[in-house]
């Protein structure tokens, strides 16, 4: 009987062992918690990585993860990427939030959703060095022209970087 435990409890050891070694392609994997479940129109959620490799051909996504309190069916940001030598990208983006009948999309079986949306797809990096990413929040109310000072139910915004095989 106690031999039966300790062989379960090597079986449970390897098996957590193998999910965490599986993710051989993630180069970068950070997430910044928002204060209050808020994100402000005006503070940016950055990240910083270092980029050796310039060969490789890589995906960026934007992972958002959301509670029932975020109340829009999309979600428009602003990003900003910084290049080494000075150089800077701005893209506008949109992602669907939720599916035609208003659910959430995403991964999660509680309130909060994991949406790890499509930043950029196929990059290979020019330069080495250090690189930076700020995200700015761009919703605004139907009919309105400023934007929503502080948007509600955004929990995390992260930033990960795969390298493709």
């Amino acid at each position: 009987m106690m031999l039966q435990k300790k062989n379960s409890v090597l079986v449970l050891i390897f098996l957590v062992i193998c999910f965490v070694s599986c993710d051989s392609n993630g180069v970068f994997d950070e997430y910044k918690a928002l204060p209050e479940n808020q994100w402000s129109l005006k503070t940016p959620v950055q990240f910083s990585f270092q980029v050796t490799d310039t060969i490789s051909k890589n995906n960026l996504f934007i992972n958002i993860r959301n509670n029932n309190e975020y109340s829009f069916s999309n979600l428009y940001i602003i990003s900003h990427l910084y290049f080494p030598n000075g150089n800077k990208i701005v893209d506008t983006l949109q992602y669907e939030m939720t599916d035609k009948n208003g659910r959430f999309l995403g991964d999660g079986f509680s309130e909060i959703k994991d949406n790890k949306l499509f930043y950029k797809e196929n990059v290979q990096f020019p330069n080495s060095g250090e690189y930076s990413l700020e995200i700015y929040q761009a919703m605004r109310e139907n009919n309105q022209i400023n934007g929503i000072e502080n948007l509600e139910g955004i929990t995390d915004v992260g930033l990960r970087i795969e390298k493709i095989n």
